[in-house]
């Protein structure tokens, strides 16, 4: 397939997910022009905040491949990224993104989230939810552990 008939599978997907009830995001993963797998927004389907189309998009992807990295791949979706979702991407490794409305689009139907953006940019003191260090010592326990294992799977 090509790019263009990929983002429209996306687009598809998108469009029939507010049909059906759900949020105006859809996306696919790609390799090679052939999909691997899809998703679209399932928040209030499935009570899962997590549950964009792009995150259900990977964790379908990794099913079907067997494997957490996602290298070789690019993500065709409908908007461009969350932070979330854009998160995910990079530590899926998936090597491009190709996305139709923009985070400007979604702002304006309700879908906002340079608050995020925002918060990031700010002191961890400055920010709207409270951050604060608890039992680090005792935290450490599980990266001395990770740091002297030897047969560790690198990701």
């Amino acid at each position: 397939m090509t790019k263009e008939e990929l983002m429209r599978k996306a687009i598809e997907l998108s469009v029939e997910n507010v049909r059906n009830g759900g949020g105006p995001f859809g996306a696919v993963i790609a390799r090679g022009g052939n999909i691997v797998a899809t998703g679209v927004n399932r928040v209030t389907a499935s009570n899962d905040p997590t549950a964009h189309a792009e995150v259900s998009a990977i964790r379908e992807a990794c099913r079907q491949l067997g494997t957490f990295d996602l290298s070789g791949c690019e993500i065709y979706t409908s908007c461009e990224p969350c932070p979330m979702c854009l998160g995910a991407i990079y530590w899926a490794h998936l090597d491009k993104i190709y996305y139709g409305n923009n985070k400007n689009d979604a702002a304006r139907i309700g879908f906002d989230d340079s608050f995020i953006y925002e918060e990031l940019a700010l002191d961890r003191q400055q920010r709207q939810k409270q951050m604060e260090v608890l039992l680090p010592t005792e935290a450490r326990a599980a990266f001395d552990a990770w740091e002297q294992k030897t047969d560790k799977v690198e990701y």
